[in-house]
């Protein structure tokens, strides 16, 4: 699901009094300068600054800190509905009370029959960012990637290891022979575009890849790709690896602005669903206060309270909107975060039941060996296993060994997951594909028995080839089914004399990896009855979902 709301959530080692007038001189810059708004008369409680704009300030000071907020909101003919932008400045009573914390808040309000519009990076959050020392944990946040020297990598390993940091650290690797200046300018800044303020940007340079992907051995970045590496980060554990993506050099390139927008879409869900800092989180609730009117005429002023009085309910009711939509969101979220566990708890209990079942054969034949006298072929190590692809791209150009299975998608996207592979997906597909041309030679003889889970279920004697049924999903969810969107990018070419126009939308898919945002999925349709043959529409990365 896109997240649609921008948040920013930084601090700043300067004090609160200093930070609060530098917020403040950078949202009359913003409003007056960027936005042409009048900004020459604002005070505490409600300003209205133009003709459907509202400009709300509040502020306060305790023993348990001080804040100062602002809140925009602009209802104007062209939005669609209104947009609030909040920015708040926040002073650490905690441990740290020498951090101040700054908060920037954008949020499409649609009209009732619009939708909502996602929000980028505001022009307020690039102004904080270039005008105070802004920091996540010991990462500088700034609106420019920041180079990685030689002489940086042990700093920015530990800025990667540390256990405090919010925000994702982006690392840009630079593709051989390409000067880092030209590349960074020319590609990284603009896939980089939407980051400001949802994470902490680097551009690798080439003489420092070496020891920086040594220090990450089971997380590198090379080739020109682009690597998230997500808070929480565990350098020594490869399984690791797989919370954190990557993007090759070919999908930045393929097309610049799409690839911005990805890149940015898991920064953007992460700044939402963080919890926010305790200083933020116990802030009171807003409230419009208005400003007292000077109106000699009593039936005057009794018309502007009233007219008030329904602004304030119409803000009330687009926020319940708001929040009845987020709730919605996140239980879907919920729902699909649970059936996604569901599965990888199945998978892993089947797993293991087929592991353990191994190693009971496997003693059971040992043991029988050394009562026959043969103890020294009972412990004899298994041959090394035939010569298996190393490569996606090597898993294509071997297609032609399987008889029964014709691969009639796009190469490219199969291709594309070496940049991003984790530990043993070629494996995994290649066990896939092996035990999918058995289940196909039987499909064209009609002796399955049932579809391919089933098979997976029930092996028959002689099949060496065997795929975890708890990978295999012979239908998708409704919610995919019934998206236009997300039902063609399922829709895969296959023979005409397999469907008229020939296209057909595969719903039955292999699990070939999880875990991260790329988790490849194999599609296929069986059409054993047909052609006698089985069809691979799709090897790549997991297309779209609410999740992707």
């Amino acid at each position: 699901m896109e997240p649609r709301n921008y948040r920013m959530v930084v601090s700043t080692p300067q004090d609160f009094v200093t930070t609060s007038a530098e917020a403040d001189r950078q949202l009359h810059h913003w409003l007056g300068r960027m936005k042409r708004y009048n900004t020459s008369a604002l005070d505490e409680g409600r300003n209205e600054i133009a003709e459907g704009v509202t400009l709300d300030h509040d502020a306060a000071a305790g023993r348990h800190g001080s804040y100062s907020r602002w809140r925009l909101r602009e209802k104007r003919p062209d939005n669609q509905g209104t947009w609030q932008s909040t920015l708040v400045v926040r002073s650490d009573s905690g441990k740290d009370n020498r951090r101040t914390w700054l908060q920037v808040d954008i949020e499409h309000q649609p009209d009732p029959g619009q939708v909502h519009i996602r929000a980028n990076t505001p022009g307020i959050a690039k102004l904080l960012l270039d005008n105070l020392p802004a920091q996540d944990g010991l990462a500088d946040v700034g609106t420019v990637p920041k180079f990685i020297e030689q002489d940086d990598v042990e700093e920015v390993i530990e800025e990667l290891c540390e256990q405090d940091r919010r925000l994702p650290v982006v690392v840009a690797s630079v593709p051989y022979g390409q000067e880092a200046e030209v590349w960074t300018k020319q590609v990284v800044e603009p896939v980089f575009r939407h980051l400001s303020g949802l994470a902490v940007m680097y551009v690798l340079r080439p003489e420092a890849q070496p020891s920086f992907n040594r220090a990450l051995e089971h997380h590198p970045v090379f080739g020109g790709g682009v690597r998230t590496y997500l808070p929480g980060l565990d350098p020594a554990w490869r399984p690791d690896a797989q919370r954190h993506p990557v993007m090759s050099r070919s999908t930045i390139e393929a097309n610049v602005r799409r690839a911005a927008a990805i890149l940015a879409s898991l920064p953007q869900r992460l700044a939402l669903s963080h919890p926010l800092p305790e200083p933020l989180d116990t802030l009171p609730f807003q409230r419009s206060r208005t400003r007292a009117v000077v109106d000699t005429s009593s039936l005057e002023e009794l018309r502007e309270e009233l007219r008030k009085v329904d602004t304030e309910r119409q803000e009330a009711e687009q926020r319940e909107e708001s929040k009845d939509q987020q709730i919605r969101e996140f239980r879907l979220r919920v729902k699909e975060a649970d059936d996604r566990d569901f599965e990888q708890i199945v998978e892993n209990d089947q797993l293991y039941r087929d592991f353990q079942d191994a190693h009971r054969k496997v003693r059971f034949l040992q043991k029988k060996l050394e009562e026959a006298g043969l103890h020294a072929l009972a412990h004899t190590p298994p041959p090394e296993p035939e010569d298996q692809p190393a490569t996606f791209a090597e898993i294509l150009d071997r297609m032609d060994e399987f008889t029964y299975l014709r691969f009639t998608g796009n190469p490219k996207k199969a291709r594309d997951l070496d940049a991003q592979c984790i530990v043993n997906w070629v494996t995994v597909a290649w066990d896939a594909l092996r035990t999918l041309n058995d289940y196909a030679t039987a499909s064209a003889a009609g002796t399955t028995g049932g579809d391919f889970r089933h098979w997976c279920d029930n092996l028959p004697d002689g099949c060496s080839n065997r795929f975890p049924s708890a990978k295999v999903k012979m239908k998708e969810s409704e919610t995919v089914g019934n998206n236009a969107k997300w039902r063609r990018q399922r829709t895969f070419p296959v023979p005409t004399s397999v469907a008229r126009g020939g296209k057909l939308f595969m719903q039955a898919h292999l699990r070939i990896g999880g875990g991260n945002t790329v988790s490849p999925r194999l599609y296929f349709h069986d059409d054993g009855t047909g052609t006698g043959l089985v069809y691979v529409g799709y090897i790549g990365e997991h297309p779209d979902n609410t999740q992707t």
